[in-house]
């Protein structure tokens, strides 16, 4: 069964906001001739791999709730130049939003168990067609 990870996505307001910095990153990496991968860098290297690639997530805290994920593809654990364990979660480009769901905030990163993620948001779905200004406006004030 597929086990899922939680973190917050500090310094975004939205998912625009998000999937503007993967854009960004990923036109740098071309032009710089590397190959285009997405990860995020954490220090704790997660124990249960092997349930995180059997389908899992990364889904994405914004502004204190749960608003996107993005599909783990692999973990590469790695030794920084300071000498320091790392790890790369390397991540799916495409971000799907999903139901918002609220979190308070937290260090490093959670595992999430498939039955309490939040649902993917559906493709006809009024809060995927509703402004990123009003879903976070309506976040704000409590009613998402």
């Amino acid at each position: 069964m597929a086990l899922n990870i939680l973190k917050l996505c500090v310094g975004c307001d939205s998912i625009e906001d998000l999937q503007s910095w993967i854009d960004e990153r990923g036109a740098r990496m071309r032009a710089a001739g590397q190959p285009v991968e997405h990860f995020h860098t954490t220090r704790m290297v997660p124990k249960r791999v092997d349930e995180l690639l059997d389908g899992g997530s990364l889904y994405w805290v914004i502004k204190g709730g749960v608003q996107c994920r993005q599909k783990l593809v692999d973990v590469r654990p790695f030794t920084d130049g300071d000498g320091i364990g790392r790890c790369h979660l390397m991540l799916d480009s495409e971000l799907t939003p999903t139901n918002w769901q609220p979190r308070r905030p937290f260090q490093g990163w959670r595992y999430l168990r498939p039955e309490d993620a939040p649902a993917d948001l559906g493709g006809g779905s009024a809060m995927r067609e509703m402004p990123p200004e009003l879903r976070r406006e309506l976040a704000d004030l409590g009613l998402l």
